[in-house]
């Protein structure tokens, strides 16, 4: 299995910050943001590894992170968004570095307490189709939405006015090679994007999309300046125990 992190968007909810910098690259406690995305996957043994970034702080990610090497990588491959058009475009411009092996895609703003080896092995036996990490959230209405059914995933709905549940799916996905056949299938929403949240819902509707919740805490750094702040403290208190 070969591991994403998209790392691109103009980071406007982190203004004035994101000014001068990629949000991927502003700390979250002791070291930049990026990085925890990138050990997230390599503690679960993913080894071939591509990062998505984009705008005018492309070329810092290359400063950063250089060829991987201090994260226990034989290389670090890059690629280049040219605009925001959204998670779903960004995964599309993987499709050659995929060549058709399974992948786990990670939001470079997407942080987990958890380990995702036990997920990734889970989905290396699952035969087709797709999986989701879910986490019960105070503020749904936030996030795309799952409603479920017993133990099965019936609905996804992005940003829900009244949300049927407070299981939001956070930025960690696990698709097969038909992922990218799905993209090539979608219309770009009100905001101009193509959505993740339309990639889910395709796997659902044929009746592949498994989903596991997440146990520890997980936290979206990039989603406020608060939020930063929020995960910044969840990974100190995490670090000093």
């Amino acid at each position: 299995m070969k591991g994403i992190i998209l790392a691109g968007g103009s980071g406007t909810r982190l203004h004035p910050l994101t000014k001068i910098t990629n949000k991927h690259l502003l700390p979250v406690y002791d070291r930049p943001m990026i990085y925890y995305p990138l050990e997230t996957l390599v503690e679960a043994g993913i080894e071939d590894i591509m990062l998505v970034t984009g705008g005018n702080h492309a070329g810092e990610f290359l400063k950063l992170l250089g060829n991987g090497r201090e994260f226990g990588l034989k290389h670090l491959n890059y690629t280049y968004q040219e605009r925001a058009g959204g998670i779903a475009e960004a995964l599309g411009l993987t499709q050659h570095f995929a060549g058709g092996d399974k992948v786990v895609v990670m939001l470079g703003d997407n942080l987990i307490q958890d380990s995702l080896r036990e997920a990734v092995q889970a989905f290396e036996a699952q035969p087709e189709g797709a999986k989701i990490l879910l986490k019960a959230v105070p503020n749904p209405m936030e996030y795309g939405v799952a409603e479920l059914q017993g133990d099965r995933i019936v609905g996804i709905e992005e940003k829900p006015r009244q949300p049927k549940s407070n299981l939001a799916v956070i930025g960690i996905y696990f698709y097969d090679a038909q992922v990218f056949d799905v993209i090539q299938t979608l219309e770009p929403s009100l905001r101009g994007e193509l959505e993740i949240t339309d990639v889910n819902n395709a796997y659902l509707q044929r009746g592949q999309l498994a989903h596991e919740l997440v146990r520890g805490w997980w936290g979206d750094a990039g989603e406020s300046i608060e939020a930063l702040l929020r995960v910044s403290n969840l990974v100190a208190d995490w670090r000093v125990q």
